[in-house]
């Protein structure tokens, strides 16, 4: 099992482009059908997700071993969709969806008050799609979106190019560490920063706290960050309901002063209750909680 996350996605502008050809000639639910193959083939030949995922299903959410089994083929089912819905509402294909703002209203007092502010959310759902719902509200690209590789920005281009231009401002993580200093400038001039908390890289600083039950590494520097600099944190989710719907949450966290421990164990216990209710919806295809079992 991949012990580790690597810091990079596989993504590429290439790869956009074909899928956008295929959504914008035969549509989203001819883009859905090849899933059922695709799907199927990396069940068996994608073997250390497979293993990674079988893991987080049978072991942390304790589903019996076949519905496991089966469970695996839909979690691959569901990220595929998440996927192809990113780059159809990226394209411009945003009306062919609908969308449920469910806490909004916090982001929208963090933007009106001007004080900066975090909003943290995981590999859960599809949040990149975030950003969809960030344009309703963001009139003056208040919010900065941490990117977790540097594809990301060229993908960005690309979508820019054929579908709507977004308001929103990316900050790039880069091994020079120079976007801790694009972070702090975006909360001193009031901003919103929006970062996930459930990867970290190998080598940099972590805390460890119990996920599912299960002890797991989490990257230290969001939790330091919000904790220190008395910024205002908004937990935010974005969770595919049916094929066409999408439901965005986002909670007030309540946070100490130099507590980044206490402000992981709120995190996870939200992120618990996301997968509570959503549980196809995990989408940390590494071994996550470090076994190193073939379990």
């Amino acid at each position: 099992m991949e012990t580790r996350w690597e810091g990079k996605s596989k993504g590429t502008v290439l790869g956009y482009k074909i899928f956008i050809w295929l959504l914008r000639t035969f549509g989203v639910r001819a883009a859905y059908a090849l899933l059922y193959f695709v799907a199927l083939y990396y069940c068996f030949f994608s073997i250390k997700s497979t293993k990674a995922v079988f893991y987080y299903l049978r072991h942390r959410q304790k589903f019996s071993f076949w519905k496991s089994i089966i469970c695996v083929y839909k979690n691959y089912l569901v990220f595929g969709k998440t996927i192809i819905d990113k780059v159809a509402i990226s394209s411009g294909m945003r009306d062919a969806f609908t969308y449920e703002f469910d806490g909004i209203e916090n982001i929208k007092k963090l933007l009106q008050e001007k004080k900066g502010g975090v909003l943290l959310s995981a590999h859960v759902g599809n949040f990149e799609i975030a950003e969809v719902f960030f344009r309703e509200i963001d009139n003056l690209s208040q919010i900065n979106l941490v990117a977790t590789d540097s594809e990301r920005e060229d993908i960005k281009v690309y979508l820019e190019s054929v579908g709507s231009v977004s308001k929103n401002k990316f900050i790039t993580i880069k091994e020079d560490l120079s976007h801790i200093f694009e972070i702090n400038n975006a909360l001193s001039n009031g901003e919103l920063v929006c970062l996930t908390g459930d990867r970290y890289y190998q080598g940099s600083k972590y805390l460890t706290e119990a996920l599912l039950g299960q002890p797991a590494h989490f990257p230290a520097g969001p939790f330091k960050l919000a904790s220190r600099l008395r910024s205002p944190v908004l937990f935010v989710y974005v969770m595919k309901e049916t094929n066409k719907h999408y439901h965005l949450y986002a909670r007030t966290a309540t946070v100490k002063n130099r507590d980044a421990q206490g402000l992981l164990q709120k995190y996870v216990q939200s992120v618990e209750a996301m997968l509570q209710k959503y549980p196809l919806q995990w989408f940390n295809y590494f071994d996550f909680w470090e076994t190193n079992e073939s379990q």
